[in-house]
């Protein structure tokens, strides 16, 4: 009985550890490998770049798909268009943004009354065939505008009308205190009048005008001074005149005085 044991226990021994091995080796081969998924750095370079990945690597169709990683690409920043608000007749700031991508400032639409221009100056002009007329200046607000009124006080039915690229206009001549005001309109309605909308009108003399005054009050000056200097020569003439004639009769009277005086002395011897 002890011998047939032995001989079970050794039968084990040499067939356990075959089933053993290949239980092990089936379950190894069944599960799945473990694979990590790759991850591939992409920025906005352009297709040609992911062609050279896919020349350089072939992957295996077991493997994972790679997970892409978008980078965004790093921008410089935008600039502001070369738009003066106060310039006549330049481009209008969205074909600049259109031609460049550079920024406007922001403006109210065309369905909202634009917000009031600013006036500049009120300029007299001197020369030309405008001589006498006033020059309102303005800058464009930041709105859709399609023209410019210009309201001057005490003028209801004179209403000025100028373009939506236009910066200036000539209006008859004004009283000094008269007050101006520049509207601009769309076809949503008309700004509202403001303080740096509307100035009043100051006349002030320009350098040729100064130049000329003073060059009149220098010859009125030296006129008077020629005239005045020829009085006192005239007073001055009569005056030596008058003591010439009064030294002439002392010296005749005394002459005379004197030659009666010798006559009697020699009528008496």
């Amino acid at each position: 009985m002890t011998s047939l044991c032995r001989n079970l226990v050794a039968l084990l021994f040499f067939v356990l550890p075959p089933m053993h091995s290949h239980f092990f080796t089936n379950a190894a081969s069944a599960s799945p490998p473990i694979t990590h998924p790759q991850i591939i750095h992409m920025t906005d370079m352009g297709s040609d770049r992911q062609d050279d990945y896919d020349s350089e690597e072939e992957y295996d169709t077991t493997k994972a798909p790679p997970r892409v990683v978008k980078v965004p690409k790093m921008h410089q920043k935008p600039q502001l268009c070369k738009y003066d608000a106060c310039s006549e007749n330049q481009v209008p700031c969205a074909t600049l943004f259109e031609q460049t991508g550079c920024l406007c400032p922001g403006m109210s639409g065309a369905n909202v009354p634009p917000h009031p221009p600013r006036i500049r100056a009120l300029v007299p002009v001197s020369e030309g065939s405008d001589r006498g007329k006033i020059q309102v200046q303005w800058c464009a607000p930041s709105s859709v505008v399609s023209e410019y009124r210009i309201v001057i006080e005490g003028r209801d039915g004179e209403v000025p009308k100028f373009g939506d690229a236009s910066r200036r206009g000539l209006v008859r001549s004004l009283e000094v205190g008269t007050k101006v005001c520049v509207v601009a309109v769309n076809n949503a309605g008309s700004s509202d009048p403001s303080e740096f909308s509307c100035k009043r009108y100051e006349f002030h003399e320009s350098s040729d005008h100064t130049l000329m005054a003073w060059i009149i009050g220098g010859g009125v000056t030296l006129l008077l001074l020629v005239v005045i200097a020829a009085l006192i020569c005239v007073k001055y003439k009569k005056f030596r005149k008058g003591k010439r004639d009064s030294t002439d009769g002392l010296t005749k009277a005394a002459s005379m005085t004197h030659g009666g005086g010798h006559k009697r002395t020699q009528n008496n011897n």
